[in-house]
């Protein structure tokens, strides 16, 4: 097991980790499941912080919305994932929605770069939103740990897992700004990305991947306009408690059971490059005050992201052959 020092975790991080290292000896006809490793706690570690108080919802523009994107900053230099040419932030001016209308906010898009091993004028944006809805009129801070610190910290696993093992395609690694606002911070990286749109491969975006208990399933969304990708994804195996799960894609599928345009990966989408979302459904906690750290079962988490991540590298092995 890789040491961890847990004096740099939070106590509750801290407790369920020890907790699950606490295991019986095996018998000696029997394996001892494996504990768990630095990226599981990292992993929780990384929620905990971007959906803490002081992050005020991270709302485009706030103070909050700022300490989250350093952070993630401080994350992927400390991962050693580099910034492309065109450097690690993006600032962008977009007009956006609010509940009393029309408003120009000011974000930034954070991006690290991954070169690949086989195919490295190729790219896969992976994309993963940090901005929340911030503070209410009533003072309630949304702290939006499953939406979406949670896809944020799926995507920080995934960087440091090609960090340790380079991907076969190179990876941009983006931390949107400005999602909840309109999808403004996607569609201006489409509109100005830091490489040829005719060079990306697709987009995988994750939205929401920590609260996979409602129904089991990490949803894959995308196949049924891409259908190859389904070919790919669906045989890989469950993960403890959480299965993938294909759909929300087609014409059939209305309302809010159609997630083509419901987040990040619709500006890929509209710009007609391959797309897929992976999150889980909506829950009790969406969009209100309760959607808190305290809210996430652990290892349903980690299994939803470990999913993330053993889909990202079939992907990545199977695209371009």
């Amino acid at each position: 097991m890789p040491h961890v020092r847990l004096a740099a975790l939070s106590p509750l991080v801290a407790a369920l980790f020890l907790s699950a290292c606490a295991v019986t000896p095996a018998a000696p006809v029997a394996v001892a499941p494996p504990a768990p490793s630095a990226m599981h706690a990292r992993l929780l570690e990384d929620v905990r912080i971007l959906a803490a108080d002081d992050m005020q919802g991270r709302d485009t523009g706030a103070p909050g919305g700022e300490r989250a994107r350093n952070y993630i900053v401080g994350r992927l230099d400390g991962l050693g994932v580099v910034a492309p040419p065109m450097g690690r932030l993006q600032p962008w001016e977009m007009q956006g929605r609010t509940r009393a209308g029309p408003k120009t906010f000011n974000g930034v898009n954070v991006i690290g770069l991954i070169p690949g091993t086989r195919v490295a004028d190729r790219y896969i944006v992976v994309t993963a939103h940090y901005d929340h809805v911030g503070v209410n009129a009533e003072g309630q801070v949304f702290n939006g740990a499953d939406d979406n610190a949670s896809g944020v910290a799926t995507m920080l696993a995934l960087a440091a897992e090609l960090k340790r093992q380079a991907p076969e395609h190179s990876v941009l690694i983006v931390a949107l700004d400005g999602e909840e606002r309109g999808l403004l911070g996607a569609k201006h990286f489409v509109e100005a990305p830091p490489v040829p749109l005719e060079s990306i491969a697709m987009n995988l975006n994750f939205d929401m991947t920590a609260r996979a208990e409602t129904d089991g399933k990490l949803w894959v969304t995308g196949t049924y306009q891409n259908p190859y990708f389904r070919t790919v994804l669906e045989g890989i195996q469950a993960n403890g408690a959480v299965a993938l799960a294909f759909g929300k894609d087609t014409p059939q599928d209305t309302g809010e059971d159609n997630w083509v345009e419901s987040s990040d990966h619709a500006a890929f989408y509209k710009a007609q490059i391959p797309f897929l979302y992976l999150g889980v459904n909506y829950h009790p906690d969406y969009h209100r005050p309760s959607d808190d750290f305290e809210r996430i079962t652990p290892s349903v988490f980690i299994s939803a992201t470990e999913l993330s991540i053993t889909s990202f590298r079939a992907l990545d092995a199977a695209l371009d052959r």
